[in-house]
């Protein structure tokens, strides 16, 4: 396929490469532009604005939040403006519901084609093609689509003809995973201040009740305290907790747990902690227990 890709950070940048090796025509473009350097020697090309990716069958974004993706979207040369009749957007993206159907809504009115394929994975499953996506719109836009999300991730779950459903899936998944990292940040500080060994601790955890792959990974960053380089940022988790909350007022969904979350980024971000990896959420319990020997996230 013909195809534009728009966003090349840690994740965008190895789901372009995946759609390189998987022989797609890929013009990408990213606003630092030495981004497409190493993409370009495998046979990209580089767009000299956005307009530019927007050419082809499909364009793909995958973008911080939701105002880079409506800085790319809308206005005289954004994707709306640019992309052929029926072809489609696909923002991987993890944005708002709201902004979701907005995007539907633009696209439909241009003559265009929406489909939210929001991502689950860091950047080194994005980097491997292991990526989980989950598919929301018209089924068949879906299947024309197919051949970009099979060359970027490992599975695909269709849960929706509705764009933004898979976007408050993604969201709801995140809301899950800041949970797993507080709750083992809490046991974690618990048993560590009564001096048992954290590795063995996570070990035993992770070899009976949680072999999930969230607690080892999780569970990993927390015990070595890899908090850089971060391979999803503090403050990005804030950013999804916050649409999580939002999604959940729309609907009149309480959600205690995640107003507890929003307010644990908080404190990391408070004290300077926004660009730390958001697994650093689960070493402020160690840090207010004062576990001996953890380091502080906050610095203080």
């Amino acid at each position: 396929m013909r195809l534009g890709f728009i966003g090349l950070g840690r994740m965008g940048a190895g789901m372009a490469a995946n759609l390189l090796k998987a022989g797609h025509q890929v013009t990408v473009y990213n606003r630092s532009p030495d981004k497409a350097a190493a993409l370009v020697e495998h046979g990209a090309t580089v767009a000299k604005q956005v307009a530019d990716a927007c050419r082809g069958e499909a364009v793909i974004t995958m973008l911080a939040d939701d105002h880079a993706v409506e800085s790319v979207v809308f206005g005289e040369h954004g994707i709306v403006a640019a992309l052929p009749a029926n072809a489609v957007h696909v923002s991987c993206s993890t944005i708002s519901v709201a902004l979701s159907r907005r995007l539907a809504q633009a696209h439909a009115a241009a003559g265009q084609r929406f489909v939210a394929a929001p991502v689950f994975g860091r950047p080194e499953a994005a980097a491997a093609a292991k990526l989980f996506v989950v598919a929301g719109g018209a089924f068949g836009v879906i299947e024309a689509v197919r051949p970009v999300l099979e060359a970027i991730g490992q599975r695909t779950f269709i849960l929706s003809d509705q764009p933004d459903a898979a976007n408050l899936v993604k969201l709801s998944g995140n809301f899950l995973i800041a949970s797993v990292i507080e709750s083992l940040g809490e046991a974690m500080a618990l048993v560590g201040k009564r001096g048992v060994d954290l590795h063995a601790y996570l070990e035993m955890l992770t070899s009976t009740l949680f072999s999930a792959p969230v607690y080892r990974l999780y569970g990993g960053l927390i015990v070595d305290e890899a908090f850089e380089p971060a391979g999803f940022a503090a403050a990005l988790g804030l950013k999804d907790i916050d649409l999580a909350l939002a999604a959940g007022h729309e609907l009149r969904v309480p959600l205690p747990l995640a107003s507890l979350l929003r307010d644990r980024c908080l404190t990391l971000l408070a004290h300077g902690g926004g660009t730390l990896d958001w697994s650093a959420v689960g070493a402020l319990a160690g840090r207010d227990a004062n576990v001996p020997d953890r380091v502080d996230p906050t610095g203080s």
